[in-house]
C-alpha cells in the first residue's frame, strides 16, 4: 500500500471553494501522494463557553484520529519556515520512512499543546495570518509541488538562481 498524506482539521463546514480547491490537489496527488482529509468539528465557543477547554477537547480528538505509525506535522506559526525546495527534501525523507503523513491543523484559536507535544515536526506556513480553511488549500497545493519537484515535473519554477 502507497504511503498517504492525512490533513486533520478542525473545522466547521467549509465552503464549497475551499473543498473543490484541495480536492483538485488531492485529485492531482492521488497516484504519487494520496490525500486524505479528515475534519472534525470545532469545539463550543462563546460567551458561556470556556475556550481553553474546547481547544483541549479539540486536541484529544484530533490525536484520537492520528493514524497509528503516522509522522505527525503540526501546521503552526511558531514553527520552521520551510520553501518549497525544504519541503520537497522533507518529503523525499518522509517517503524513504514509508510512513504515513499526518497533518495537523488547528481551528480559530490553533492547535491544543498536546498536539504540538505529539508532533515530531512542526511547520510554518510564514508571518501572515491564514484562515484555517485556506490553510488545507496551501498545504495541498504545496505537497504537490513538492512531489511535482521530486518527479522532475515542469510545475514548480524557481526564481533564476542569482549566486
Amino acid at each position: 500500500m502507497a504511503m498517504r498524506a492525512h490533513v486533520l482539521t478542525i473545522a466547521e463546514r467549509a465552503p464549497v471553494w475551499v473543498k473543490q480547491g484541495f480536492e483538485e490537489y488531492a485529485k492531482r496527488l492521488a497516484q504519487k501522494l494520496p490525500l486524505v482529509l479528515t475534519e472534525l468539528p470545532l469545539g463550543p465557543r462563546g460567551k458561556s463557553a470556556d475556550a481553553k477547554r474546547a481547544i483541549a477537547d479539540e486536541g484529544q480528538r484530533m490525536q484520537l484520529a492520528v493514524p497509528k505509525q503516522a509522522r505527525v506535522i503540526a501546521l503552526d506559526g511558531r514553527g520552521d519556515a520551510w520553501s518549497s525546495e525544504a519541503l520537497a527534501r522533507h518529503l523525499a525523507a518522509w517517503m524513504q520512512d514509508g510512513r504515513d503523513l499526518c497533518f495537523l491543523i488547528g481551528g480559530p484559536d490553533g492547535l491544543a499543546p498536546n498536539c504540538l507535544m505529539v508532533a515530531h515536526q512542526k511547520w510554518s506556513l510564514g508571518p501572515l495570518t491564514l484562515p484555517h480553511a485556506l490553510v488545507r488549500i496551501v498545504l495541498a497545493e504545496q505537497l504537490y509541488r513538492a512531489v511535482s519537484m521530486l518527479g522532475n515535473h515542469p510545475y514548480h519554477r524557481a526564481p533564476p538562481s542569482t549566486g
